[in-house]
């Protein structure tokens, strides 16, 4: 196949990807849409982020919150490499993208960590990680559409988690005291 053909193959790869992003985002917006509550018709100076945004708040001190931007930004940066790799068909890229985000025991401890204060929020994201292994796995077995196909389902949980939780920047003394109550039922 001659630069030119796998070039134009793969923006059509890349077209598809989009489009199949782009549907997953309507419908989580949609979905967002009809379970938030109507906003009222002008707001008061008064009215705070944490008012509008029904999401369950994530507490974090302000060095976890940094550092799981980061790693959410890394996140992003893998995928975004899973993608361009998907339209190539460079599947060893694809699974060594999909391997950083993927499950470990090091991921694990951190996800574990920052959602002390959270349940659920611990299995989510280690769901999150698990699928990002079915990516590394298909791409593995040379299987474009099925490494797709892992990618919009890892994708689907990246939004399902983002819709469900946000970062709340707490002090270290609220955040000691958030993880030791045991109503959390951790």
């Amino acid at each position: 196949m001659t630069n030119a053909v796998r070039l134009v193959a793969g923006l059509f790869c890349m077209l598809g990807l989009i489009a199949l992003a782009r549907q997953v985002f309507v419908n989580t917006v949609a979905a967002e849409d009809a379970a938030s509550p109507a906003l009222p018709a002008q707001l008061s100076d008064t009215t705070t982020h944490a008012t509008l945004d029904a999401r369950t708040p994530l507490p974090l001190t302000a060095m976890m919150a940094e550092h799981q931007k980061r790693n959410m930004r890394d996140h992003l940066a893998a995928v975004q490499e899973i993608v361009v790799a998907l339209a190539v068909d460079e599947m060893a890229t694809v699974e060594k993208a999909a391997h950083r985000i993927g499950y470990s025991d090091t991921m694990a401890q951190m996800c574990q960590h920052m959602g002390a204060a959270t349940p659920g929020f611990t299995d989510m994201a280690l769901a999150f990680h698990r699928t990002a292994d079915t990516i590394a796995d298909a791409a593995q077995h040379g299987d474009r559409k099925a490494a797709t196909a892992a990618l919009a389902t890892t994708l689907g949980a990246c939004v399902g988690c983002h819709a469900v939780y946000r970062q709340q920047v707490v002090d270290e003394p609220t955040w000691q005291r958030l993880t030791t109550e045991p109503a959390h039922g951790r």
